[in-house]
Order: structure tokens, then C-alpha cells, then sequence
């Protein structure tokens, strides 16, 4: 699926991995999209949705995707900074990894990671119909429903307007062929994958913060990231 002819990438600060691959091409492949939803399934109804008959080749192409050398690398600019998506071939640990970084910064912060270990979730709806609808150019994709489904693993949210579904669908419909992208956009935003719908706020230092058990961006945690790093995430990500 890829090979040494693709451009690579420089190494995103404090990320070791890769050879990063910059493949915005895979955003055209209808069936890139299914494997790369599948963590939102939580159902076996969402799980036909999602699939129909095409499971056996959305398996087949995946494998062929986690298989190379490179780590195919998608970018999405943000109010301040870039997010990453990165597609970890790493042997024995493949899974996706949601990296924020600015600049400024001396490394990205890690905001999610789709894996059998899932950490998140690292975005709101708000933060991530921003970085959806953000018009900036230097990311893989101009196209807001891509921008959406790329970065639809990370997000989790309770409170999510009566447009969401709308506007998922649409997404869906763009970029998919599934049958029933209405539907499957219900379902995916009732399951909201593995992490389920996560309470957001603001702390009283004006961070976005949220009660999830596996997110980095819940102080809470032990393993969350401190509290100034939490600021400029949310300043960076800022609708």
C-alpha cells in the first residue's frame, strides 16, 4: 500500500516513529474511511451500517494500510497549530495517535490514541467542527468532511448540537459509499466509540477539560497532561 516512492514527511517534535508518509490520495478511497471508523462502532447493527457488504474488503485494504514501512500522516490545520493524524505501523502496536502542535512548541501533545488501548478523548464537538471548518491550507485536505471524519476517532462529547447528525451524514455521503449515511450518523454519534460521550468544561483557568476516565485532557488523571500544557491545547484548539 505504500512504499518509498511517497513523500515523507519530517518528524513531528517529541513524536518518535515512522517513516512519516504524506498520502492524502488514501482520502479518495471509500474504503480507507470504513477502517478508520470502525473504533466509533459500538454495536453490531452500527458495525452492518458501516460495512454492508464491503467488510471483507475494507479488512483486506487495511491490512495492506498497516502493513507498510511508512506511517501514513494526515494534517489538519487548527485555530493555532496543526492536529496529526498518524497511522502507527508499528508491529505489534498498530493503532492511530492525535498529535497537537504549534511552532512554538518544543514537542506535540499527544491527545488521543486509537488503539486496543484507547486514550481519549481529546476533542469537543465545538473543537472538532473547528478544525473541520477551518479554511487554512498546508493540511492533506481542504475539504471539511474529510477534515470531520479524520478527526471523528477523537472526539467525544455529551452535549453535541441537533445538527450534529446533519452534518455527519453529510460527511458520510461525501466521502463514503455507505447505503444509509443518515442512520450510520445516529448511531456513531449515540456510541461515540470507545471512550462513549465525555462531559466537557471550562476549570477556573479557562482550560477546556473533560471527565473522561482515559483523556489527557482530564486533570484528574494521573497520566494527564499538566496544567499549562492544558492551556495552550485549549488556546490552540479554540473555536
Amino acid at each position: 500500500m505504500t512504499n518509498s516512492a511517497h513523500l515523507h514527511l519530517d518528524q513531528i517534535p517529541g513524536y518518535e516513529g515512522g517513516p512519516l508518509a504524506h498520502l492524502p490520495e488514501l482520502l479518495d478511497e471509500p474504503l480507507f474511511w470504513l477502517g478508520h471508523l470502525y473504533s466509533c462502532v459500538q454495536s453490531e447493527e452500527t458495525e452492518e451500517l458501516l460495512f454492508g457488504a464491503d467488510y471483507d474488503a475494507a479488512e483486506d485494504f487495511h491490512r495492506q494500510l498497516s502493513g507498510g514501512a511508512d506511517w501514513p500522516t494526515f494534517t489538519v490545520p487548527v485555530t493555532a497549530g496543526r492536529l496529526h493524524i498518524v497511522y502507527r505501523n508499528l508491529e505489534g502496536d498498530a493503532g492511530t495517535d492525535y498529535l497537537l502542535h504549534h511552532p512554538d512548541w518544543d514537542r506535540a501533545e499527544l491527545l488521543a490514541t486509537d488503539d486496543g488501548h484507547f486514550m481519549g478523548p481529546g476533542l469537543s464537538w465545538a473543537e472538532l467542527a473547528s478544525a473541520a471548518d477551518n479554511g487554512s491550507a498546508g493540511g492533506s485536505t481542504t475539504d471539511p468532511h474529510s477534515r470531520l471524519l479524520l478527526l471523528l476517532p477523537a472526539f467525544g462529547d455529551t452535549a453535541i448540537p441537533a445538527t450534529a447528525a446533519e452534518r455527519l451524514a453529510s460527511a458520510l455521503h461525501a466521502r463514503t459509499a455507505v447505503e444509509d449515511p443518515e442512520q450510520l450518523a445516529v448511531a456513531l454519534l449515540e456510541g461515540q466509540g470507545p471512550c462513549g460521550p465525555t462531559h466537557w468544561t471550562t476549570s477556573r483557568n479557562g482550560q477546556q477539560i473533560n471527565d473522561g476516565f482515559y483523556s489527557f485532557r482530564n486533570p484528574t488523571n494521573g497520566f494527564a497532561l499538566p496544567a499549562d500544557r492544558l492551556a495552550r491545547v485549549t488556546a490552540a484548539l479554540a473555536p
